[in-house]
């Protein structure tokens, strides 16, 4: 695609130069003596790139920039200046050049700058598509279901957006999110940002047990040029990225306490220093985390700071298990159904009657999740037409469990910990080190059997 430079420059000869070397690169440019013709074919034209010179004879260069900044804030403008001072190049920059090049002109340089900044603005030009379609597939209307559970976290929802609206300052309170593995936590982080005020400003978010612990640090807070061995280059961290905006954080829970410290300075001084560096760098953005954890808990085990929990708290939202969802399965059942449907141009699938008491009556350990991965295996196998009871693929029941009761021997003495560590690893040893299964089994929750394993050291084989 030919991409358009608009040159303006009083040196005729020069800016005859620097359009036919343009040219001959493949550019479409255009060339023009004044700051005020510039800017009555500046919406004729529609540059994407304006050379521009600092010392213009009746309108000055910078008043030009001014012009077109306000006018078209996309243009990249690349000033050329006979005085190369230092005063000149940050007029140029505080006035938004995207950069500068001192006389005598070398075209190779010239060339590599304006590519340079049409780069640039390919890389805008996609985070702005891309930050419309996570606005887009992100509102609160993607959060489907109206069971009374769901009816009040909607609403807490909208009562907060409506109270960061009418904040006296941009100090968004932090959100913590909890629920069980599945139930949806990262869409409503994204509904909590795209419903408020800064909805047009950067969603980051990062899951924290994806990451290594030794990684966790530099991916969050970034660090300096030789830092640490690999530190080749200079890295932005994520909070710095969510500058303006919102940094998620998922799986909260599996940060490790030396991490937890130092996320609460910035949480409290708003600043971050990368790894490595000297200086301190203010940054303004809010934080909404989430965890399938029970963060009491592990504030008590000391595994979690209380006073990282507590900042995080600040408003808490509490997501239903799909099985506490009275009547949500089958909206969010057809919902799927539908969007696979189309996906796999599957269009006219439907569920019979039996289909949907069957989804009625499943339990759905694996919450929203284990329903749309299921669905989308069905519509994947399925003809056209109804889906049947048959059809859908629920796990087989699990074997009942047979554990031995442990024996004693005559010089043995009763230990329950001990009898209760041994059941445990056994009923482990027969799901297969599957957490979910071996709790199902034991007629307990996966976060107690967790934690049961955490306090008898059992560590997955």
């Amino acid at each position: 695609m030919t991409r358009a430079v608009m040159i303006i420059e009083d040196e005729q000869v020069l800016a005859k130069n620097i359009k036919t070397y343009l040219e001959r690169h493949e550019y479409e440019a255009m060339v023009l003596h004044s700051g005020e013709d510039a800017i009555g074919r500046l919406d004729a034209f529609q540059p994407d790139v304006v050379v521009l010179d600092y010392h213009l004879p009746k309108m000055h260069g910078l008043d030009v920039l001014a012009h077109i900044r306000s006018r078209a804030p996309r243009i990249k403008v690349i000033m050329i200046t006979g005085n190369a001072t230092v005063e000149v190049a940050v007029q140029a920059m505080k006035a938004g050049a995207f950069d500068y090049l001192a006389k005598p002109v070398v075209l190779g340089e010239l060339k590599l700058l304006v590519d340079r900044a049409l780069g640039q603005e390919r890389v805008e030009t996609t985070l702005d598509y891309i930050q419309a379609r996570q606005a887009s597939d992100s509102c609160l209307s993607k959060l489907l279901g109206e069971s009374p559970p769901m009816r009040t976290l909607k609403d807490k929802i909208l009562r907060l957006a409506a109270a960061e609206s009418s904040l006296s300052d941009d100090d968004l309170p932090a959100v913590l999110i909890t629920g069980e593995t599945g139930t949806g936590k990262e869409v409503v982080a994204r509904a909590v940002h795209f419903q408020g005020p800064r909805k047009s400003q950067p969603f980051i978010e990062l899951n924290c047990a994806s990451i290594p612990t030794h990684l966790l640090e530099a991916e969050l807070f970034g660090y300096e040029r030789g830092a640490f061995t690999d530190a080749r280059e200079r890295k932005y961290g994520l909070v710095e990225a969510a500058d303006g905006g919102t940094l998620f954080l998922d799986e909260i829970g599996e940060l490790e306490v030396p991490v937890q410290i130092k996320l609460l300075k910035v949480l409290e001084e708003k600043k971050v220093r990368r790894l490595g560096g000297l200086r301190e760098n203010r940054i303004n953005f809010r934080i909404i985390a989430a965890t399938n954890q029970n963060l009491d808990r592990r504030v008590q085990e000391g595994k979690f700071r209380s006073d990282l929990y507590y900042r995080l708290r600040m408003v808490h939202l509490p997501l239903p298990a799909l099985r506490e969802r009275e009547g949500d399965v089958l909206v969010l059942a057809r919902a799927f159904l539908a969007m696979h449907g189309a996906r796999y141009r599957k269009p006219h699938l439907c569920f019979t009657p039996a289909a949907e008491r069957k989804l009625q009556a499943w339990h759905w350990p694996g919450n929203v999740r284990e329903l749309r991965n299921m669905l989308e295996q069905v519509v994947l196998m399925a003809q056209d037409g109804a889906i049947t009871p048959d059809e859908l693929l629920f796990p087989g029941p699990l074997a009942p469990l047979e554990i031995p009761a442990p024996t004693l021997d005559g010089g043995q003495t009763f230990n329950l910990e001990g009898m209760e560590r041994q059941f445990l690893t056994a009923a482990l040893d027969k799901a297969d080190w599957n957490v979910t299964h071996a709790a199902r089994m034991l007629g307990l929750s996966r976060d107690t059997l967790r934690y049961r394993m955490e306090k008898y050291n059992i560590r997955s084989r």
